[in-house]
């Protein structure tokens, strides 16, 4: 006597299918001699890949029509302050960053650096057009910025053109640190008429300089380089 697998019905020995649920009846004994089926699909599918002009049209135009209708808004209906030069400065910003990514992958690394360094001075220039006074973009701001970008271009100069090793890296960054937070602390007391000399940076100036000479030392000695190399897995 057989019943269904799936409802569990008496079933007729002569029946092909549950005459219930149309359930296809299967001798236990002939499942030796079936062939598995896989539940996957035996052709493997791929999505196309995007191409990155098609990539970098849809960025640039969804960026041009995001700044272009907070423009139109903000002339058309809340009229009460130049709003929209922060989301036209943020679009330009996230364009000129998304250059060396999807537009133009064969840019220089110092130019698009430089770009950014530019990008970000348009955008903290187009803020100012919010503001009373526009002296902290030209006596603050835009000298901060500048700084911050050649500080970026020298450490991706040195890491291209010198050494990339993992401890290089490392001098590197902590000597350009200390020279970025003595130049930014001097910029701001500048702008403050404040006497130029260091106060919170040369703590920072301290505790980098003793990291430099320490990795100074380490980068002399060829067993002491070695040695924290294959201790630090590197």
């Amino acid at each position: 006597m057989s019943y269904c697998v799936n409802c569990g019905v008496k079933l007729d020995p002569s029946l092909k299918y549950c005459p219930l649920c149309n359930t296809p009846v299967i001798n236990p004994h002939d499942l030796s001699k079936m062939q598995p089926v896989s539940p996957f699909p035996k052709e493997k599918g791929q999505v196309e890949v995007v191409r990155r002009k098609d990539l970098a049209i849809l960025l640039s135009v969804s960026l041009t029509a995001a700044g272009l209708c907070s423009l139109l808004l903000n002339l058309l209906v809340f009229r009460q302050h130049l709003w929209s030069l922060y989301v036209i400065g943020a679009c330009v910003l996230i364009w000129v960053m998304s250059i060396p990514a999807v537009i133009y992958t064969k840019l220089p690394i110092y130019l698009s650096l430089l770009f950014d360094g530019l990008a970000v001075m348009l955008y903290q220039f187009l803020i100012s057009f919010n503001t009373t006074d526009h002296s902290w973009f030209f006596g603050l701001s835009l000298p901060i910025t500048a700084l911050c970008t050649l500080a970026t271009i020298l450490f991706a100069f040195c890491l291209r053109k010198i050494s990339s090793a993992f401890l290089m890296k490392a001098l590197y960054f902590f000597a350009e640190a200390a020279l970025l937070c003595a130049g930014i602390e001097l910029l701001i007391r500048r702008y403050l008429l404040l006497p130029l000399r260091l106060t919170w940076s040369a703590v920072v100036c301290s505790v980098c300089g003793v990291i430099v000479i320490s990795l100074i030392t380490i980068l002399s000695r060829a067993r002491l380089r070695n040695a924290v190399r294959r201790r630090m897995h590197f």
